[in-house]
């Protein structure tokens, strides 16, 4: 079988770092950044945040191979800002809306189970 051993698709190897970047020499103000041991769900998450920004003129990401777990994410900015200042924002601002979620999905569900322990007293 082609597919690799369940624990590459996330285990870093030795050596081996989560993200590299590089600039692209080819268009000012655009980086290549590379994600190992991650898949479309982080892609799609972080490029649908750098496009909401208004510095970003393009950002897009792809996955070279499917059986390898590694995305490449392109991002070029109008030179306000520089592409890795950006994706770092992004992902600041990722990481502060999964908090907020986890913190209103929490309240619900005790607020879910006070109602329910209610019920059962009646």
């Amino acid at each position: 079988m082609n597919a690799p051993d369940r624990f590459e698709l996330f285990l870093l190897s030795d050596g081996e770092k989560k993200v590299t970047w590089e600039l692209d020499t080819r268009v000012p103000n655009t980086a290549l950044f590379t994600f190992n041991k991650e898949d479309h769900t982080l892609g799609n998450l972080i490029s649908s945040r750098l496009l909401k920004y208004p510095f970003i003129t393009f950002c897009a990401y792809h996955v070279p191979h499917p059986l390898i777990p590694q995305f490449i994410l392109r991002v070029s900015t109008d030179g306000s800002i520089a592409p890795k200042e950006a994706v770092l924002t992004a992902c600041r601002d990722i990481v502060h809306d999964l908090d907020i979620l986890s913190r209103e999905f929490t309240k619900e569900w005790e607020l879910k189970k006070i109602a329910n322990t209610g019920r059962e007293n009646m």
